[in-house]
């Protein structure tokens, strides 16, 4: 409900549409993410290439104790409707009241995201008639916004290639505070809607992608990239699965050296991969409707993870008018950096734009040379280890362990650790083997105690979870290699005595 306008999407799109003025030139992508990024002929009729456009509209949820204008506690699958003050019930007299850690972790989020911070930002209402909505009105930033004219850089796999990696760029139109809705539960059965208000209320950043990118590859390599800046920063915890990172994307093809096309929207996508798809798909329909001579609707949709396609919600024909005015119990919003901030001013009351950029952590790109640099691995390998949650420390914590150079770490993390937490649908913090044991592990490997063979069957035990140590596993089935050579000539003469008849043929050959 919170994306349901839609109205800074549109504005970005209009600025952007044809001639140089595009977020690429013409021609330069089309119909697939492909290598060299030059259009393509993407339809049946091959007789001209089209050139999709996809831009995306993300509200993460920020992780706060409290909602944005009240302060009823924010936690997830709590019993229906018992995290709700007055205001979030919109009480006759009741005002809202800023929280400064949302305004902290905007500021946050768009010094991440290379954005120009407004000192002075301004609170609108935003008027539509929604069950979930008790006000009849959401507060936004639709003037002027927290954040604006960002970037973010991306990489994203040429031919699914992890060794053929590309990086690209979205600009970031701008990052603006606003409330959550309710949520509308239906109940087809009983023909009701029951709703549930614990949501009402939660603060959002809605940030908003201009129309750079071409495919759903991209779409979902940008998220991704969003997704573990938020992370990093801690300002949300974008769990797509739990409703705090959901995204809206903007579709449209036309031919080089045209306008826009007619744009859809798919509305409340929750996972990269229904992201990836339902884009992919859109392009696909647009381009097959318009070459079979119809129309495209500028309409909303909602994409179908089970029939895996998009379907209709509702047309935008009809222009909703959200009658916009300044939010009248909200002042503007005003924030200092060292040179503005007046002397004799409580330091705990006001935002400092400087002091929060002076502590921001490294970020994913940071890390990703950090983790190159140290330790010599690949950089294919780095976006691997920071894709998958705590697997960067994992391996961090087994080189710090092991006497094992990194570059042979790597190799047992990615290729037997990771590929077991996939198969059995574990991340990393419920792995069976922590990164203790995998070190003790390695150490035996790397100190020959033990072959490459039996090191693979020692991890095969560990994963059972018994408790047991590699070494303990290692006497038990011994598996131990033997470093003294007259224990191995005894050895290898009991065999021979033991084979009289084939050790006479083998000499007489």
């Amino acid at each position: 409900a919170a994306a349901r306008g839609g109205g800074a999407w549109r504005r970005a799109w209009h600025c952007g549409a044809g001639g140089a003025h595009g977020p690429f030139p013409h021609g330069q992508r089309a119909g697939t993410c492909n290598e060299r990024g030059r259009a393509v002929p993407a339809g049946k009729s091959g007789l001209a290439p089209w050139v999709p456009v996809v831009g995306l509209e993300i509200h993460a949820q920020i992780s706060s104790n409290s909602k944005l204008f009240s302060g009823s506690k924010v936690q997830f699958a709590a019993p229906p409707n018992s995290l709700v003050s007055f205001f979030d019930a919109s009480l006759p007299g009741t005002l809202p009241v800023l929280n400064r850690r949302c305004v902290e972790a905007a500021v946050m989020t768009g010094l991440a995201l290379n954005c120009s911070i407004n000192k002075k930002s301004l609170f609108d209402r935003k008027h539509y008639f929604y069950a979930d909505l008790p006000a009849g009105y959401q507060i936004t930033q639709q003037r002027v916004p927290i954040a604006v004219n960002g970037s973010l850089s991306y990489s994203l796999c040429i031919d699914n290639k992890m060794s053929q990696m590309v990086t690209k760029t979205v600009r970031i139109k701008q990052i603006q505070l606003e409330q959550d809705s309710g949520k509308s539960l239906h109940d087809d059965t009983r023909s009701q809607t029951l709703v549930d208000l614990n949501r009402a209320g939660v603060g959002l950043m809605e940030v908003v992608m201009e129309p750079d990118m071409c495919c759903g590859e991209e779409a979902a390599a940008a998220v991704r990239e969003l997704q573990l800046i938020l992370q990093t920063l801690g300002s949300s915890q974008a769990v797509m699965a739990e409703g705090q990172l959901r995204v809206d994307a903007n579709v449209s093809v036309h031919h080089p050296g045209e306008p826009y096309g007619v744009r859809t929207e798919v509305k409340n996508i929750n996972s990269l991969r229904f992201l990836a798809k339902a884009v992919d798909y859109e392009i696909q329909r647009h381009i097959e409707e318009l070459e079979n001579g119809g129309t495209i609707l500028n309409e909303t949709r909602a994409f179908d993870s089970k029939l895996g396609c998009t379907v209709p919600m509702r047309d935008k024909e009809g222009k909703q008018d959200y009658r916009f005015m300044p939010e009248p119990n909200l002042p503007p919003l005003i924030l200092y950096d060292a040179k503005s901030l007046p002397a004799n001013m409580n330091h705990q009351q006001v935002i400092n734009i400087d002091w929060i950029n002076e502590r921001l952590p490294d970020l994913p790109s940071v890390k990703r040379e950090k983790l190159v640099e140290q330790y010599g691995i690949l950089p294919e390998h780095s976006f691997t280890l920071l894709n998958e949650d705590g697997l960067a420390e994992f391996f961090e914590n087994v080189v710090k362990q092991t006497q094992m150079k990194p570059k042979k770490v790597i190799g047992w993390i990615l290729q037997d650790l990771l590929s077991y937490l996939k198969q059995h649908s574990l991340s990393v913090k419920e792995s069976p083997v922590n990164s203790f044991l995998l070190a003790d592990l390695l150490n035996l490997l790397e100190k020959k105690e033990v072959s490459s063979t039996a090191a693979k069957q020692v991890l095969a035990e560990l994963w059972k979870g018994e408790g047991k140590t590699p070494l303990e596993i290692v006497k038990e089935q011994k598996l131990q290699l033997l470093q003294d050579q007259k224990e191995l000539e005894q050895i290898c003469q009991a065999v021979i005595d033991g084979q009289e008849s084939e050790v006479i043929m083998m000499v007489l050959g």
